[in-house]
């Protein structure tokens, strides 16, 4: 049986091209899911963003490099901020994002004192395995959705031929670039898919600028103070 050549070691450093290629692989990658989160539970994505880039850079300080990784958005919340915004507004969901975050840092904490062990055998792979397949499965309508429409978000759905064929083209050129290509570009199927997904949409006429040159250079995003607003009821009361 062959073994698959390793085109990068763990603790090698990647030439510049290759560093700036992984780099924005990565950045697209994750920016999708960050800004797409936040518009579907109908909080500001700059908010989002910049959560997500003081988190990164928080993260990056504490484990002082030795782990590079990008702090996101997560789909696996959607329900619950749905579900908190619902029951006491964005306040609440702000909240419930805050303790999420303590329990992910007294987690950690954990982690660092009695090792992984004991968190493999809470959830081993055959939980997490079905877990993220289900939230995939549950977000695959949404997905489609967004391929086969003008506006996914409009009251009535218009389907469109020509954003269905840039979606299904930007696919199959990242599903064909991950199974043919090889050595350091079977490494970046995605960014390549992004790509040429982009110049593919370009020449079909569905990329609109204007919003981008009427934006502003410099704003500040929506923010929203953590709280709660619970008003008790006549029966918890006494009324």
């Amino acid at each position: 049986m062959s073994q698959k050549k390793v085109n990068l070691g763990v603790r090698e450093v990647p030439k510049p091209l290759n560093w700036i290629s992984f780099s924005l692989q990565h950045l697209f990658a994750m920016f999708g899911a960050t800004i797409l989160v936040p518009k579907l539970v109908g909080l500001s994505p700059g908010v989002a963003l910049i959560t997500s880039g003081l988190g990164t850079l928080a993260y990056l300080l504490i484990t002082k490099g030795q782990i590079p990784a990008y702090l996101g958005s997560s789909f696996a919340f959607i329900a619950p901020i749905i579900a908190a915004k619902a029951a006491g507004g964005p306040g609440a969901a702000m909240i419930g994002a805050f303790m999420a975050g303590i329990a992910y840092g007294l987690i950690a904490l954990l982690i660092q004192q009695l090792g992984t062990d004991w968190l493999m055998r809470l959830l081993p792979p055959v939980v997490v395995g079905p877990v993220i397949i289900v939230i995939g499965l549950g977000l695959a309508s949404t997905a489609v959705n967004m391929a086969m429409y003008e506006d996914p978000g409009a009251k009535e759905l218009v389907y469109s031929a020509k954003h269905f064929g840039v979606a299904g083209f930007t696919l199959a050129l990242t599903i064909i670039c991950a199974i043919f290509l090889r050595g350091f570009f079977s490494l970046i199927p995605v960014l390549i898919g992004i790509i040429g997904g982009y110049l593919f949409a370009l020449t079909q006429g569905i990329v609109d600028f204007q919003m981008v040159l009427d934006a502003k250079w410099f704003a500040v995003p929506d923010f929203v103070f953590p709280f709660v607003d619970y008003t008790p009821s006549a029966a918890a009361v006494g009324i």
